[in-house]
C-alpha cells in the first residue's frame, strides 16, 4: 500500500469529474515563469529513439510551452514535397488533379535545411530551392510464353502498378555534385500511385519545393506528434485475492500486477506510465476507493512519428531553433519600439 504524500502539481481522475491536486494539499501548477526556477526544474529524458519514432519526457515545463513545441513541429518545421506537377501525358483512368494530389503526399527523402524557400511561385526552379523528378511509365501486355496461361495481373501485364519507386530524380544545375541519388528520392518504394492496363501511360515532370505544414499538410515532417500527462496510480487500500485479479483487468496490461507472498495474492502498481485513464475501476464498489488515479501536471510524455525525411530528434531540435528565433525576433521588436 502506497502513501499519497506528494508535492507535485497534478489532477485527480474521479468517477465523474477531474479535480486538481490531492485532498489536503496546497501545491498547484505555478503559472509564473522565472528562468532560474525553470532551469532548476526542467529536464528531458529520452525513453525511446528509433528510426521514425521517438518517445521522451519533458519534466518541469508549463503546458503552454509543451503545446508550443507540438504546434511548431506540426506546422512550422519545413520539409520538401512535390508542389508542381507538369502532366505531359496521362492516359490512365486517374484524373490529372487526383494524380497530382496523390504525388504531393508521397514523402521525399531530402534534407530541407539544404534548400531555400521559393519566394516566387512563378519563378523558374533552380538548384537552390527545388528538386525535379520524372515519372515515365507505360503499361503493356506481357508476351513471356512461360506465363502464357497465368491469370495473375502481374504476369499478364508489364507495369500494371505504378509505385513510388518509378519516380526518378533529375538533377538541376550542380545538384548532381551536391547530392547522391540515394539521398534524393521517395522515402518508401512501395507506395501505390496508380493501376494501369495496356495502352495506359504516364509522362510527368514533378517539382518539389520547401515549405511547412501551415501552408499544406503534405509539408509537415511528422505523421503525428502528441503528448500526454504522466499517469500516476496509487493503491491506498490493500486489494487481495479475486479482487486483485479484477483490479488488474481494470487497467492497461502491465500497469497493475499481482504479488504472491506467503500464499496471498496482493495487487501492486507495476508501471503506471502506460495507463490510458479508462477509469474502469469505478465500476466496482469494492475497488473504487482502493485506488487514486492522477496525472502529473508538469510531466509530459511526448511521442514524435516522423514521415522519414528527418529523424524525430532532428525535428525536435529544429522546433527549438524556430522557437528561439521567434523569441529573438520579438525581443528585437520590443527593443525597437
Amino acid at each position: 500500500m502506497e502513501s499519497i504524500n506528494d508535492d507535485k502539481p497534478r489532477v485527480i481522475l474521479n468517477e465523474y469529474k477531474v479535480t486538481q491536486n490531492f485532498p489536503n494539499t496546497t501545491t498547484v501548477l505555478d503559472d509564473t515563469f522565472e528562468i532560474k526556477k525553470f532551469k532548476k526544474k526542467f529536464k528531458i529524458v529520452i525513453i525511446r529513439n528509433e528510426k521514425y519514432e521517438m518517445e521522451f519526457d519533458m519534466i518541469g515545463i508549463h503546458p503552454f510551452l509543451a503545446n508550443t513545441f507540438r504546434r511548431i513541429m506540426l506546422s512550422e518545421v519545413p520539409s520538401m514535397a512535390i508542389e508542381k506537377v507538369h502532366i505531359l501525358n496521362n492516359t490512365s483512368i486517374i484524373q490529372d488533379e487526383v494524380l497530382a494530389h496523390r504525388l504531393g503526399l508521397i514523402p521525399l527523402k531530402a534534407d530541407p535545411r539544404l534548400f531555400e524557400n521559393k519566394t516566387d511561385a512563378n519563378a523558374e526552379h533552380n538548384e537552390n530551392d527545388s528538386l525535379e523528378f520524372e515519372l515515365k511509365i507505360k503499361c503493356s501486355n506481357n508476351k513471356d510464353q512461360s506465363i502464357k496461361n497465368s491469370s495473375r495481373t502481374e504476369d499478364m501485364y508489364k507495369n500494371s502498378n505504378v509505385y513510388s519507386k518509378h519516380i526518378k530524380w533529375v538533377p538541376i544545375g550542380n545538384q548532381k555534385d551536391k547530392f547522391k541519388e540515394q539521398d534524393v528520392r521517395p522515402i518508401h518504394d512501395d507506395i501505390l500511385i496508380a493501376k494501369m492496363r495496356p495502352g495506359h501511360e504516364l509522362d510527368l515532370k514533378l517539382f518539389a519545393t520547401k515549405s511547412c505544414g501551415k501552408d499544406h499538410a503534405k509539408f509537415s515532417p511528422v505523421a503525428t506528434v502528441f503528448y500526454r500527462l504522466l499517469p500516476d496510480i496509487k493503491i491506498i487500500k490493500e486489494v487481495e485475492g479475486e479482487a486483485a485479479e479484477r483490479l488488474v483487468k481494470c487497467f492497461s496490461p502491465g500497469v497493475i500486477s499481482i504479488r504472491h507472498e506467503k500464499g496471498k495474492k496482493t495487487a501492486v502498481v507495476n508501471n503506471a506510465r502506460y495507463d490510458t485513464g479508462s477509469r474502469n475501476v469505478f465500476r466496482y464498489e469494492d475497488l473504487k476507493d482502493a485506488v487514486v488515479m492522477t496525472k502529473v501536471q508538469d510531466h509530459f510524455i511526448f511521442s514524435i512519428e516522423s514521415v522519414g525525411a528527418m529523424q524525430p530528434d532532428v525535428i525536435f531540435k529544429e522546433s527549438i531553433n524556430l522557437l528561439k528565433s521567434k523569441c529573438l525576433s520579438l525581443l528585437e521588436d520590443l527593443n525597437a519600439s
